[in-house]
C-alpha cells in the first residue's frame, strides 16, 4: 500500500515542502532514498523502537520510503514522526483520509515521545503559503509555529497522540497565540536602563547618535571604565522592533533551535556577545550542515564584540563584507544559502596590552613600539567600516557617589525614533533602507551636502589624520545624523566637527 505524508526542509531562513512516500510490499528489507543523511537513515532504529513501546507493529515486508523531491538532501531527525505517521498508515494502524491535509515533522525518542526541531516557524510560513489546513509538532516547539495565522497548529508529546488524532480518537486542541497581542504586551522590555549608568555623559552621547543611524561604535578605554556596561544598554534606546523584523529576527532564531518552549516571538531586539574564542564559522555562519552565525543571530540588533584585539584576525576579516552588504551568503558545491545580518556592530578593546596608555592618573607600562603593535591586531579596512571611535574615561569618585538621576532610556529612546523618522520619511521610496548608516556611496553625496565652510572643515581633517575615502563618507554620514537628532535640515559646522571628533583612532596620539 502506498502513503503519502508531508514533512519540511530548512534552507537559510525558507522551508520547502518535503513529500514522504511509503509503500509496503513483499519481502523484509527497510529501504529509505531520496538523498537522505546519516541522521535520516537511522530514523528506522529510532521508529521501531518507538512503536514498539507505544504498542503499535512495525511491518515485516518490505518498505521503501521515499523522500522526494530526491534531489534535495535531507537532513537530520526532524523527519521521524513523518514517516513512523506514513508507515503506520502503509500498514493500516493509521487511517489515511486526513494525511495530506497536514504537515508532520518531530524527532522520535525510543519510548515514542517527543523531541524539539529546529526551524518551526519557517516550516509553518511555508505550509500555510502551500495550503496545509494544519501542522502536528512537538509541543516545545507549538508556540513558536503558532503566531503563523490561518493554520491550525497542533502541539504532541507523543506519536500515540498523533495516531489518536488520525483516527479520531484524540481531543487535540490547537495552540493559539495572538500574535499581534503577544507582540505589543512585552515590546522593549529591556532589563537594564541607562539611568543605571553614572556619569559617562560624552559615551552616551555616542550611543545615542550610533543608535539614531545605525552606526557601529568601538569604544576604546581603560579596565573598569564602563565600557561593557554602556554597549550593554545600548538596545534599550534603539527603536523597538517593527513586526515585520520580530517575525525575520525570530525565523532565523527558529531556524538556529535558540527559542525555548515558552517563546513565540522575538520581541526585544537581540544582544549577541560571543567570546573571543570564537571560530570564523561560528561568528558568520557555515558548516558542513549551514547554520546562523553570531551575525544573523544579531540581526535588527546588537553584536557586541568585548576585547576586540583578542579575536582571531581571521574571524574579524570575514566580517567586512557582511557589514556592508547586511548579508551572508555560505556557499556549497550543490547550493547557496543567504542570512540576514542587518546588526549594529559595537566593540570595545583596551588601549593597550596593561590598559592604561593616554590613561589621566596611571602609567602605561608597555614598552615601546608595543601599543602599534596591540592596535594592528585590527586591520585599516575594518576600522573604516566602524563610524564612531569614543574614547571611554574612567569615572571618578564624585559622579560614582551622586544621588543624581541620570536620563533614562526611555527619554533617549524617544529622541533616536524621531530622527528615525525622519530618515524615513527621507527614504520613504526605498524600503529596504531605514538609517543613515545605509546610505550608498551615491546617496551620502545627494543628501549629506555641506557648505564650502564644512568643506573646508573636513578637507583639513582628512590631510591632518589621512582618511580614506571611506571614512569620509562615514563622517559625512554621522553629521547628517547628528543634523536630524538636533532637527536640522542642513548640515551645520557644529554637526560635522562632533562627527570628526568621533574618529579617535585616527588622530595623532594613538598607536604609540
Amino acid at each position: 500500500m502506498l502513503v503519502k505524508t508531508f514533512g519540511s526542509a530548512v534552507y537559510g531562513i525558507q522551508a520547502i515542502t518535503i513529500t514522504i512516500e511509503v509503500n509496503i510490499a513483499a519481502g523484509t528489507k527497510y529501504f529509505i532514498v531520496g538523498l537522505p543523511d546519516i541522521a535520516v537513515k537511522e530514523s528506522y532504529f529510532r521508529i521501531e523502537s518507538a512503536l514498539k513501546n507505544c504498542g503499535y507493529k512495525m511491518p515485516r515486508q518490505q518498505v521503501v520510503v521515499n523522500m522526494a523531491p530526491a534531489d534535495i538532501r535531507k537532513e537530520g531527525s526532524a523527519y521521524d514522526l513523518t514517516i513512523a505517521t506514513g508507515i503506520l498508515a502503509a500498514s493500516g494502524q493509521v487511517q489515511d483520509t486526513e494525511l495530506d491535509k497536514y504537515l508532520i515533522m518531530g524527532e522520535l525518542s525510543l519510548d515514542g515521545s517527543l523531541q524539539p526541531i529546529k526551524g518551526a516557524l519557517p516550516i509553518a510560513i511555508q505550509a500555510r503559503k502551500d495550503g496545509f489546513k494544519g501542522f502536528i509538532l512537538p509541543v516545545q516547539n507549538a508556540r513558536e509555529a503558532a503566531i503563523v495565522n490561518d493554520i491550525e497548529v497542533y502541539g504532541v508529546e507523543s506519536i500515540k497522540q498523533v495516531v489518536d488524532f488520525f483516527n479520531g480518537d484524540g481531543n487535540l486542541k490547537p495552540t493559539v497565540v495572538n500574535t499581534r497581542d503577544e507582540f505589543f504586551d512585552s515590546l522593549s522590555n529591556y532589563d537594564s536602563d541607562f539611568s543605571d549608568v553614572r556619569g559617562q555623559e560624552n559615551i552616551k552621547r555616542a550611543l545615542e547618535i550610533a543608535a539614531a543611524g545605525g552606526h557601529n561604535v568601538i569604544l576604546i578605554g581603560p579596565p573598569g571604565a564602563g565600557k561593557t556596561m554602556l554597549a550593554r544598554r545600548l538596545p534599550s534606546i534603539l527603536p523597538p522592533l517593527s513586526l515585520h523584523e520580530s517575525l525575520e529576527t525570530t525565523k532565523i532564531h527558529s531556524v538556529a533551535g535558540k527559542l525555548s518552549a515558552t517563546d513565540s516571538l522575538v520581541t526585544v531586539r537581540p544582544f549577541r556577545s560571543p567570546h573571543h574564542t570564537i571560530s570564523d564559522v561560528a561568528l558568520v555562519g557555515g558548516g558542513g550542515n549551514p547554520q546562523p552565525g553570531e551575525i544573523s543571530l544579531a540581526h535588527n540588533g546588537v553584536l557586541f564584540l568585548d576585547e576586540l584585539p583578542e579575536f582571531k584576525r581571521s574571524a574579524l576579516e570575514v566580517m567586512r563584507q557582511p557589514l556592508e552588504e547586511r548579508r551572508v551568503t555560505i556557499s556549497r558545491a550543490k547550493f547557496t544559502v543567504d542570512y540576514p545580518s542587518s546588526f549594529m556592530l559595537v566593540a570595545s578593546m583596551n588601549p593597550c596590552p596593561c590598559g592604561y596608555y593616554n590613561h589621566p592618573e596611571k602609567e602605561c607600562i608597555c614598552p615601546p613600539g608595543v601599543v602599534q603593535k596591540y592596535l594592528s591586531k585590527i586591520s585599516g579596512p575594518l576600522l573604516d567600516r566602524i563610524d564612531l571611535h569614543v574614547e571611554v574615561t574612567p569615572v571618578n569618585f564624585n559622579e560614582l557617589a551622586s544621588d543624581r538621576l541620570a536620563e533614562k532610556s526611555e527619554l533617549i529612546r524617544d529622541r533616536v525614533i524621531k530622527a528615525r523618522e525622519v530618515q524615513q520619511e527621507r527614504f520613504g521610496n526605498k524600503p529596504d533602507l531605514h538609517a543613515n548608516a545605509q546610505m550608498s556611496p551615491q546617496m551620502v553625496r545627494d543628501i549629506c551636502k555641506i557648505s564650502t565652510a564644512g568643506q573646508a572643515l573636513l578637507k583639513k581633517a582628512m590631510e591632518k589624520l589621512g582618511l580614506s575615502a571611506r571614512a569620509y563618507d562615514r563622517i559625512l554620514k554621522v553629521a547628517r545624523t547628528i543634523a536630524d537628532l538636533a532637527g536640522s535640515e542642513e548640515i551645520l559646522l557644529e554637526h560635522l566637527a562632533e562627527a570628526i571628533h568621533f574618529r579617535s583612532l585616527d588622530r595623532e596620539g594613538w598607536a604609540g
